[in-house]
């Protein structure tokens, strides 16, 4: 009973900073995907400007959740390293052209343009990476004896491109949201034109995707319509924040669409997770199977719970020292 606890407490650990990821760093991500459709140089010098005191600390929950994975679940790594190799390879990738265009853009002068694209690229590239592999873990891996035995692209099918493209939507949703929140005068009435249209575009493929995850994945059909019927509640859930999101930008209202995009992807992310538990490497692969010895998990969660707390807390300082709306000429730079 003593491990399975512990396996337990590290699957809420590292779902808590898988979803902190996607939250704070989605968001971040969103603005570089919004970035090549932006007014002018003027709006993508605010809208740089709006995440460069917090993306590197929003990214500090990724390392958390990986790092926190192969230490309690190693068989997660045996099987998805191989199975996602190139996706998650994108995924560095693009965060890595992104990280360094942040810090070169703003001292760039004739190349400015080379890295408004890297920032561009590199968060479109890594925001629908996310998305695929999180299609390629709905549709589950095809494993033998603790091996993955499927080949490098069976990761990228039509149902993984769609939450690919699912996620960029959500992601550029987020990011309008959040230079609602942050920016004022045609920034910021930018943005309110650019969300309605977004959120309608992840609406979409938010239906879409329930209608096909059946198809793809049997028991979730199962689990959906016959044992846990409570599942319901999240897309409920997530569709009354749906609905917040689009009466606070009819109202024009400028933190609340924020707030209650984030509540969407929180409801959605759980009822992904309610629908996969306890398989941590579908179809075959529960958290217990792929969990580490029980000395091991003991031994790192005594670490995690001395760091999830000062991550927390510089997390709550840097936004609260750089909170307030972000204006031309003024930046972090």
């Amino acid at each position: 009973m003593h491990g399975i606890d512990l396996t337990i407490i590290w699957a809420v650990i590292i779902a808590f900073g898988i979803m902190m990821y996607v939250l704070m760093d989605g968001f971040d991500l969103g603005v570089g995907i919004l970035f090549p459709f932006a007014p002018d140089e003027d709006a993508r010098d605010v809208m740089m400007n709006s995440v460069a005191p917090v993306w590197d600390g929003n990214e500090t929950w990724l390392v958390l959740g990986g790092a926190g994975l192969l230490a309690a679940f190693p068989l997660v790594y045996s099987v998805l390293m191989p199975a996602l190799y190139i996706g998650v390879f994108l995924l560095l990738a693009g965060l890595i052209f992104r990280g360094v265009a942040f810090e070169f853009r703003f001292k760039a002068t004739s190349s400015r343009n080379l890295w408004n694209w890297a920032f561009a690229g590199g968060s479109m590239v890594a925001s629908f990476a996310q998305g695929a592999v999180v299609g390629a873990y709905i549709q589950g891996f095809n494993t033998v004896d603790g091996r993955y035995v499927g080949g490098a692209l069976e990761w990228l099918t039509p149902f993984s491109v769609l939450t690919g493209l699912g996620l960029l939507a959500g992601y550029a949703l987020l990011g309008s949201t959040w230079l609602i929140m942050k920016t004022e005068g045609y920034i910021q009435q930018w943005a309110y034109r650019i969300a309605p249209w977004l959120l309608a575009a992840v609406l979409l493929v938010f239906a879409v995707v329930s209608v096909w995850t059946p198809a793809v994945d049997p028991a979730a059909f199962e689990r959906w319509f016959s044992v846990i019927r409570l599942i319901w509640i999240f897309p409920l859930l997530a569709l009354l924040f749906a609905f917040l999101v689009l009466r606070s930008l009819r109202r024009r209202q400028q933190s609340m669409p924020f707030v209650a995009t984030m509540g969407m992807f929180a409801f959605t992310y759980l009822g992904l997770l309610v629908t996969k538990w306890p398989y941590v490497v579908p179809p075959n692969y529960t958290l217990w199977d792929a969990a580490s010895a029980p000395g091991s998990q003991l031994f790192l969660l005594i670490g995690m719970l001395f760091v999830i707390p000062v991550i927390l807390a510089y997390t709550a300082w840097t936004y609260w020292v750089f909170r307030g709306k972000v204006r031309v000429g003024e930046g972090y730079h």
